[in-house]
């Protein structure tokens, strides 16, 4: 894992070709002192924190050697059905929740440096993932699964227009496209799926001039339909006490309206509407972090980890957190809970492919749609990456979030529904 603190030193001696190499940066560490803000040092740790992720997923695939080496665990003994989805599930996932890391682009920084060799290997794993001719060459219309990772591909796209997309040649873009459309063939469910076929008609809509509105029109409606008051929707029409409004429902609801106002149709009131919804749950989620760095393990796909965080990330990326949550808060509390979980012995196997648990490896906390890929949904969490270093978010000393207040008997602003 890459130590920005190491590169940092090395860069401020005059030493830029010493970049990679650790143990010389090791020893120098260890004979000058260097003051890093805190809040710096957390992002410094959110970043190879999302490369330790990343990095299996987009070498592989980069190679087209995804499907001979990523490892396809799976709860319910159904590796061989699995393998049908889970590489599509694995870029998808990891694509989507790096993208606004990505969008950043490369500069001469270290850590610009860095970005620009995962741009890189971004770019190469798109074009093995969707060229027919590839041997990485991923399913997108058999079986219901590829719609739905089809769809976190598409907001890897929207959250990433300059460097994910607008960097593919125009044979790769044809591909995409084609992948994308190809998903068509599938029926979503009458639930949270239906964002999945909305989320890649943005896409195409953003990408191309055109998309079946319809599928767009249909899914915005019916969650509009579907909520339950408090920032809440229903999945589907009844409510469920999981993390869905979190992996699916209000960062794909918002992506998707504001791809309609981008194209200038007028959707003001539902986008008004489900931002200040998504507020109000970023709200909820910034008290769900115990003082302890922990969150209550309710519902389904709870092996997806922090991904469970993702609209609170996104909230924060947006520079739209509730009021009486400052971003040094979230920040806190983001970094205690995915440090407490990524630390885990066993959350990545021997070659650092992601394993199934919550707290390390528990292979029987994934249902039997969960594999090695789905994992990768995890890096949703880490949205706020895409927030530079000089954004306020990283400034200031760490604060105490709510829980962490509340339970250590300090002033803590109470709570009210929206």
């Amino acid at each position: 894992m890459l130590n920005f603190r190491k590169i940092r030193l090395l860069v401020s001696i005059a030493l830029p070709m010493l970049f990679f190499v650790e143990p010389l940066t090791a020893n120098l560490h260890d004979c000058i002192q260097v003051s890093v803000p805190v809040g710096i040092s957390e992002r410094e740790y959110f970043v190879n924190a999302l490369i330790k992720i990343a990095d299996p997923v987009l070498e592989a695939l980069s190679k087209n050697q995804l499907k001979k080496l990523m490892p396809v665990e799976s709860a319910s003994n159904q590796e061989a059905d699995r393998k049908n989805y889970t590489y599509l599930e694995a870029l998808g996932r990891t694509l989507a929740g790096v993208a606004p890391w990505l969008e950043l682009g490369s500069d001469d920084s270290p850590e610009g440096k860095i970005r620009e060799k995962y741009i890189l290997l971004a770019l190469k794993s798109i074009r093995n993932a969707t060229d027919p001719e590839s041997v990485d060459f991923m399913n997108f219309n058999k079986g219901g699964q590829p719609l739905v990772d089809a769809a976190f591909l598409s907001q890897a796209f929207l959250r990433a227009p300059n460097q994910l997309w607008g960097r593919l040649s125009t044979l790769d873009k044809e591909h995409v496209i084609n992948a994308l459309k190809s998903t068509r063939i599938i029926t979503p469910g009458y639930s949270n799926w239906l964002l999945f076929s909305a989320e890649i008609e943005a896409a195409l809509l953003k990408f191309t001039g055109s998309c079946d509105r319809m599928r767009i029109d249909y899914a915005i409606k019916e969650h509009m339909n579907w909520y339950k008051g408090d920032g809440i929707y229903g999945d589907g029409p009844n409510f469920h006490f999981d993390y869905y409004n979190s992996f699916v429902i209000h960062p794909m609801l918002l992506e998707v309206i504001q791809t309609l106002k981008d194209a200038g149709d007028n959707v003001e009131v539902n986008y008004d509407l489900a931002f200040q919804r998504s507020r109000r749950y970023a709200a909820i989620q910034e008290r769900l972090i115990s003082p302890e760095g922990t969150y209550p393990i309710t519902g389904r796909s709870i092996a997806y980890r922090f991904g469970a965080f993702q609209v609170l990330a996104k909230m924060a990326l947006l520079h739209a957190l509730p009021e009486n949550v400052s971003p040094q808060q979230v920040r806190a509390g983001l970094y205690t809970l995915i440090k407490r979980q990524i630390e885990v012995p066993g959350t990545f196997d021997e070659n650092g492919w992601l394993r199934i648990g919550v707290a390390g490896h528990q292979p029987d906390a994934g249902e039997g749609y969960i594999s090695t890929g789905s994992l990768y949904l995890c890096t949703e969490g880490l949205l706020m990456l895409g927030l530079p270093e000089s954004d306020p978010f990283w400034q200031g000393k760490d604060e105490k979030w709510t829980s962490k207040k509340a339970w250590e008997g300090e002033y803590f602003p109470i709570d009210h529904a929206l």
